[in-house]
Parts: C-alpha cells; structure tokens; sequence
C-alpha cells in the first residue's frame, strides 16, 4: 500500500523540469495540422498541372495593357517626399510599440536590470524619431 501511494505521489507532482517527451507531445497537433496541409495541398498541385490545358505562345498576352488599352506616357511618377517623414515616423512607432508590448507584459516577472536595455532601445528609437524630423524640417516638408 505504502508503493502505491508513493507512486501516485509521484505521478501526480508538478516538476519544473519539461522532458523531451513532453515537449513533443505538445506539438503533434501542430504537426498534424502539417501533414494535413501536405497531404491536401500536394496532390492538388499536381491533379492542376496534369489537367490544365497546354499553352501556347501568344505575343498579344505579353504586351503591357492597362485595362485593354495601351498605355500612354511616362512609366515613372513622382513620389511625394513630404511624405517620407510620416512613412519613416509610422515605422519607428510601430517596431517601438511591439517591443514595447511584448517588454511590458513581461515587466513583473523580468529582474529590474533588464530594464537598463529597453532604455538604450528607446534610445535608439527615439534618435531614429529625431532624424525622422531633421529631415522633414530641413527639407520644409513638416
């Protein structure tokens, strides 16, 4: 009686150590969800190619047309610059705002010197920022 309850003692404690096993374990639907995505896409791509009909070479198909017409004038447009630092300036929030996020959910369970990094990342950031604006202000687009 006294191994029987030792080894439900034993199966039933909560180890901090993850075995391999485990690990695997937790991924068989992922790999399932592969083989299924193989299993289905394969052999539609090869019913495709052995169903489609033969193409021949048409010169008309590999004209440039717009909407049927030929096109007329310059390939080439003018960009904008003044919107260059707003581009820029959307880059530097959005890439700040994910780290950002993923370092703020963490935040209680990180040391506090792991805060000494994320300075020098908004750092970085924020000199990227005041590029964004020199250049806008020089170029008199801001």
């Amino acid at each position: 009686m006294a191994d029987l309850g030792a080894t439900f003692l034993y199966l039933t404690k909560k180890s901090s150590h993850v075995l391999a096993g485990e690990t695997a374990a937790d991924f068989t639907p992922i790999f399932y969800m592969l083989g299924f995505g193989l299993l289905a896409s394969v052999p539609a791509l090869i019913l495709s190619r052995l169903l489609s009909p033969r193409r021949r070479y048409n010169p008309v198909k590999f004209l440039p047309m717009e909407c049927g017409q030929m096109p007329t004038g310059e390939g080439r447009s003018h960009f904008m610059m003044q919107y260059y630092a707003y581009i820029l300036m959307f880059v530097v929030f959005d890439v700040m705002a994910i780290f950002l996020y993923a370092w703020g959910t963490a935040l209680f369970n990180i040391p506090r010197a792991a805060t000494l990094p994320i300075i020098g990342f908004l750092a970085i950031m924020f000199t990227a920022m005041g590029y964004a604006l020199y250049l806008a202000g020089r170029k008199g687009i801001w």
